[in-house]
């Protein structure tokens, strides 16, 4: 059964080196699909791991098990770092929108307005 785990484990690592190498180069034609093998390879891995008992694993397995631990920590700090920048853009963005469409005819100070008494 480790057999069957270790070639889920790597059809799941080539899935993220994918989906590393697509955020490192700014190449998002291909995240759709990455997201979905990855989502594939990651219920694959859940439905594996139902029969088998962790305590039985190799060393070998408990190597392989923490190196993909590992990668995954790295996709998701890169992941969050890209969705960080997505958000600033996002703000950027907007804050230029609203200001372009802003004249100052409703901004707080009025040149040459006097205050009621």
């Amino acid at each position: 059964m480790e057999a069957v785990l270790f070639q889920a484990i790597n059809r799941l690592e080539a899935v993220l080196a994918g989906e590393s190498l697509a955020l490192r180069s700014g190449d998002s034609t291909g995240l759709g699909d990455i997201s979905n093998r990855k989502n594939q390879s990651l219920l694959e891995l859940t439905r594996i791991s139902r029969g088998i008992e962790p305590a039985g694993f190799s060393d070998e397995m408990r190597e392989r098990l923490g190196t993909l631990r590992e990668r995954l920590d790295d996709n998701s700090r890169l992941l969050q770092m890209h969705i960080e920048a997505t958000a600033e853009v996002a703000d950027v963005i907007t804050k230029a929108m609203a200001a372009a469409e802003s004249d100052g005819t409703y901004g707080a100070h009025v040149s040459g307005a006097r205050s009621a008494r």
